[in-house]
């Protein structure tokens, strides 16, 4: 029987040999890509991150998903650096930490990254000193209250966005990559936004966007650049988030919790120099990528052009 399909299909004119292997090459091909997707998402294990080293320093860790991140570390028996502006909140989530994981070493570091950066960059050089430090998670950042224009940024705002999102990853990763480099193991984990590699444009969030394109090329490059160390550089790219920076409260399959996030998170700590961890993020991405760019680009100007909106008649009720 296979002889004879075998002997049909030599007897097939070229014209029709050619598409029909090109099909068979692309279904196995799209066959492969889905097996692998499973594979990563959902069978692949999560690296012990303990081989790269006993402490994590995590930047923004007072909420949202930085916040969720150092339970999980603390989770994975990680003792903790936390870097952020507000001594209060630095407090309350090192108690609740503590209070949930007994044996986690925590120090906290205030710093305003947006403020005397130089100042608290030595500040945190001083809380490391000594430390076994493994896992670096920069996840402080600033977005803007609700879309605008550019014309409409503020300079205040243009110049924290761009210092804290830019800016403090480069001096952060400065202090902490040399102890990593001299024990040859290390992991650095930046924040990226699916504003960069979901979407084709971000419009009336563009400096966001653009500061965030700077975090995903920074890190493909620092990938390269410290592999040589045994230095693992990573880009997560998360999509819609439920934090108080997305401004949105309710949770569903395509925008999860913050504790959804950072669970998937850290699965992928030490693999891929970017990667998409949610799983309905990395779905929601290959259906953006399949539509036509304009199509894209009007829905989101029209989806920010509304929050704009209401944004405005916020800031309008507020000085009533």
């Amino acid at each position: 029987m296979e002889l004879c399909i075998w002997e049909q299909i030599k007897a097939q004119p070229f014209w029709v040999l050619v598409p029909l292997i090109l099909g068979f090459l692309l279904v196995l091909k799209s066959a492969i890509a889905s097996l692998i997707w499973v594979y990563v998402y959902f069978v692949r294990p999560a690296k012990d991150l303990k081989k790269y080293g006993s402490w994590a320093l995590v930047t923004g860790p007072t909420d949202g998903i930085g916040k969720s991140l150092a339970f999980e570390l603390a989770r994975k028996h990680l003792n903790l650096v936390l870097v952020g502006r507000n001594p209060k909140k630095l407090k309350d989530v090192s108690d609740a930490i503590k209070a949930r994981y007994g044996g986690t070493q925590i120090r906290n570091v205030v710093i305003d990254l947006a403020g005397n950066l130089s100042e608290g960059v030595e500040r945190i050089g001083k809380a490391i000193e000594g430390l076994d430090v493994g896992v670096l998670v920069n996840c402080a950042g600033v977005a803007y209250p609700y879309a605008r224009f550019f014309h409409e940024v503020d300079k205040e705002l243009l110049e924290d966005m761009i210092q804290v999102n830019v800016e403090a990853i480069n001096r952060i990763i400065k202090v902490v990559l040399p102890g990593m480099i001299q024990r040859k193991r290390g992991a650095i984990v930046n924040i990226g936004s699916g504003s960069v590699t979901a979407t084709p444009s971000y419009p009336l969030v563009s400096v966001y966007a653009a500061t965030k394109a700077y975090v995903h090329h920074f890190s493909r490059c620092l990938h390269v650049d410290c592999k040589l160390h045994g230095i693992d550089v990573q880009c997560q790219v998360p999509l819609l988030v439920a934090t108080k920076m997305s401004k949105i409260r309710r949770t569903n399959l395509f925008t999860p919790s913050p504790e959804e996030y950072s669970k998937a998170s850290l699965r992928w700590i030490g693999y891929d120099h970017t990667c998409v961890p949610y799983w309905p993020h990395s779905i929601q991405t290959a259906v953006i990528h399949a539509l036509p760019e304009a199509l894209v680009d009007w829905l989101i100007f029209r989806y920010f052009l509304d929050m704009r909106k209401k944004g405005q008649i916020r800031d309008s009720m507020k000085k009533q």
